[in-house]
Order: C-alpha cells, then sequence, then structure tokens
C-alpha cells in the first residue's frame, strides 16, 4: 500500500471536527485553531481544488559537528576536559569530512552540514572555517551541498562573512548552504573579542551584523550607520566622499538561503519574522512541537502564510538494528559521550511529564540518559522499519516539512557511522521522496 496517499492534504479550507461532533469550516490563516491532523477531514470541493501532492520530507542530511574517533568513549570513559589531542590526531576532521562527503554523494543524500568552532583540543569540534571546508568538498563530489552549520557571527567582520559566502556561491554552483548562529563558547567568541557571556550584548551585536549582510547580500550599494557599525566610514576616496559601497562579489544564487539553529521562543520569533529557515535538533518532540507552532504564527504576522514545519528542519540522533532494544546498547555509549562535552552548555532540550523544560526548577538537571532521549523522541532507535513509520508519523504532523537531518552522535567512529548511512541510504529514503 502507498501510504503516502493516506496523508491528508493542507489546503486552504478544511474542516475540523470538535468534541461535540460538529464542523466548521476555517481558513489556514486562523491561528487561533492549530492543526491537529488525526481529525482533519479534507472538505472534497477544496480537494478538487488543488490537487498537488502535499511536500512530505524530501531532504536528508547529516550534521557532523567535526570531531575526531575518540577512544574510551562513554559515561565512564575519558572525562571530556582531559582530553588534549595533538595537532597529528586533530586535523583528522577534515579527513572524516572528506570521507563523510563522497560517501553521502554517493548514497543521494542532500547536505552535509558542518559545525564553526575553535581551540578545541578536545577533538569534539574541530572545524573553523566551514565555507572554506565546504568549497574544497565540493570540488570533491558531483551534487551533495554543504551547510554552515552555523557560522558563528560575532566571530567575523559581516563583510568578510558575507565576501567568503558569496565567493563559495559562485566557485561552486551554488552548493554552499549559509547558516548562521551567534555561539555559545566563551573560549571561542570573548577570544575574539565580541561578547557571549553577556546574552544581551551578543545579541544586539549579532542582529547588527545580520542587517549589514543582507543589505550586503541584496542591494546594488547600500551604507550602514550602528552602534557597531558605520558603513562606508565617512573617508574621503579618490576625489569624492564615500557615501556607499558594493559588495563584490554578490552572491548570484538571490535571495540568500538562510538558516539558524533554534534554541528559544526568542529566536525563532526573531528568524520567522525575516524569513530565515530554522534547524531544530535533538529535542524533545513537545518543544518542536511548540517550536514549529511559533515559527509559523511568528511567520503569519508578516504575511509568510506556511503549512506546519515549512521552512524548517527537524533533525534527530539515530542508530539502526535488527530492533530497538539492541539498537539502545549499541548507541549508548556514543550518545552519553555527547552530553559529557555538550550538557553544560545546556544542550538538552527535553521537557518532563508537566512540560517543564530540563534544567528548570522541579525539572531534571542531570545529564540524560539514552533512554530519556528515546522516550522523547529525540533519538530514533530501532529497525529501518522503525524508522520510517516515525518519519511517516512526521509527515503527517507537519506535511511541510521538507528537510530532515541525521545528526551524528559525538562519540560514534565514523566507520560505524558510515555503516549506519549506508544501512539508512538503502532501507529507509527509497520510501520518501526525494530531488536530492
Amino acid at each position: 500500500m502507498n501510504l503516502s496517499v493516506l496523508k491528508p492534504r493542507y489546503d486552504r479550507n478544511i474542516l475540523l471536527l470538535n468534541s461535540s461532533g460538529h464542523g466548521s469550516k476555517i481558513r489556514k490563516s486562523d491561528r487561533s485553531c492549530p492543526l491537529d491532523t488525526s481529525v482533519v477531514i479534507m472538505v472534497a470541493a477544496s480537494l478538487k481544488e488543488n490537487n498537488s501532492e502535499p511536500t512530505m520530507i524530501k531532504h536528508f542530511s547529516v550534521l557532523y559537528v567535526g570531531q575526531i574517533d575518540l577512544e574510551n568513549v562513554g559515561a565512564n570513559g575519558t572525562p571530556a576536559n582531559e582530553r588534549i589531542y595533538s595537532n597529528d590526531r586533530l586535523i583528522q576532521g577534515f579527513e572524516t569530512a572528506e570521507l563523510a562527503a563522497k560517501l553521502m554523494d554517493d548514497l543521494g543524500f542532500y547536505a552535509l552540514w558542518m559545525a564553526e568552532h575553535h581551540f578545541q583540543r578536545e577533538g569534539y569540534e574541530v572545524i573553523p572555517n566551514l565555507i572554506l571546508l565546504g568549497t574544497h568538498l565540493a570540488g570533491l563530489t558531483k551534487q551533495l551541498k554543504f551547510g554552515c552549520g552555523f557560522n558563528v557571527v560575532p566571530m567575523w567582520h559581516p563583510l568578510r562573512l558575507a565576501e567568503d559566502y558569496a565567493t563559495a556561491d559562485i566557485l561552486t554552483g551554488g552548493r554552499i548552504i549559509f547558516g548562521v548562529g551567534r555561539g555559545y563558547h566563551s573560549r571561542e567568541v570573548e577570544t575574539f573579542g565580541s561578547p557571549v557571556i553577556d546574552n544581551d550584548a551578543n545579541r544586539e551585536l549579532f542582529e547588527e551584523q545580520m542587517e549589514v549582510i543582507t543589505k550586503a547580500f541584496s542591494e546594488e550599494s547600500f551604507s550602514h550607520n550602528g552602534k557597531h557599525y558605520t558603513i562606508p566610514p565617512e573617508v574621503p576616496y579618490r576625489g569624492y566622499d564615500l557615501k556607499e559601497i558594493t559588495l563584490v562579489p554578490r552572491p548570484v544564487n538571490q535571495p540568500v538561503e538562510i538558516w539558524q539553529p533554534i534554541v528559544s521562543g526568542r529566536t525563532v520569533d526573531y528568524i520567522a519574522k525575516r524569513g530565515i529557515k530554522g534547524m531544530i535538533d535533538l529535542t524533545g518532540e513537545s518543544l518542536v512541537e511548540e517550536m514549529f507552532a511559533i515559527y509559523r504564527d511568528a511567520a503569519a504576522t508578516v504575511g509568510r502564510d506556511l503549512a506546519p514545519g515549512e521552512d524548517l528542519a527537524l533533525g534527530t540522533g539515530f542508530y539502526l538494528a535488527a530492533n530497538q532494544a539492541e539498537a539502545i546498547e549499541k548507541l549508548r555509549p556514543y550518545h552519553d559521550e555527547r552530553y559529557k562535552w555538550f550538557a553544560p552548555f545546556g544542550f538538552v532540550r527535553y521537557t518532563d511529564e508537566e512540560g517543564r523544560p530540563w534544567g528548570t526548577p522541579g525539572a531534571p538537571a542531570r545529564e540524560p540518559h539514552i533512554e530519556d532521549g528515546v522516550d522523547q523522541k529525540a533519538w530514533i532507535c530501532g529497525s529501518p522499519e522503525d524508522f520510517v513509520s516515525f518519519l511517516k508519523d512526521i509527515e503527517t504532523k507537519y506535511p511541510g516539512l521538507e528537510h530532515f537531518v541525521l545528526h551524528w552522535a559525538e562519540g560514534m567512529p565514523r566507520d560505524e557511522f558510515f555503516d549506519q548511512l549506508r544501512i539508512f541510504a538503502q532501507e529507509v529514503m527509497p520510501h520518501f521522496g526525494s530531488d536530492r
């Protein structure tokens, strides 16, 4: 049976059944009545008006934060702060990126997302320049895209970042995806002379930088006067006073698609109103639902009428095996190694039974176990058939979602992860439409 034909279409007119069994027709722009696809019945007349298929998931990608192969991993393994590697070991991340890119290109994946980080002698995140590496990898592959997940904007001059991306856009034929973030490592951002411990100052700087970048991308010439930047400076040049400048080159693929990670409701509101696409990764399903709804509602306030999940990407960790129990035990040490490093930064995005986010009063504040992640549906463990079922449910819930991202657990050796990708490509991806 083709399960896709059972998926409800997301159309202009729908009929919702309330608890009394009565129906009422609403517009999809009516935000007071959120869609529950389990009780949606499409109006026959509406279906006649729109014969297009829902978008559904069609782009499968991987998030590789740049780890080297780590030894003695797991909850009781080497403490994260005691991992200090030589340069010969740390540069393994570039070799791993090359191998992953070539394999993913052959298997039909859409994009390899990588993370920008600095000074990481611990070996978890060793890639300092995503645009440079992505441009190199594009020369080794044929179709795979390379996502900047994410350029930490406060560590850049905005015009330098804009120029570098524009150059890569031209040289790779549009295969670099522009992603931006505010940063969270004090060792990194503060060392480069920008604030991150002061969250408000970091946000203020970032938002002004993004204003400069978007002007530079989209306008033939521009000027900017803000708290942090005056562009161009008020100086004489070749017999005239500078009033505006032009980014040379500008990206040729316009408008530039921009992505940003979703970490809070305030972030969601900011990006949705500016047409920036959002990625949410390793997050419990209730928080995913909340953030996806905030994004859609905020977008509607500026005239962007989106289907649930549209302009968003969802990422989960995973392990494929004969059954869930086996997959959990295989993944456990790699999952635990991740959270040894990331939990102190606040990267445990789960809620408890009462809906309270972990780390808030009354909710758990410990490092999570793999069972917690499985229960939250942030980590998918089981057979390929189990993963297909999970993704079909996601398609039903978020019919506008096109992008799904597989998170590479930071403790997992690359050869083992590559085997997982082969299984996923062979046994999961064929169940979903794909145009790369």
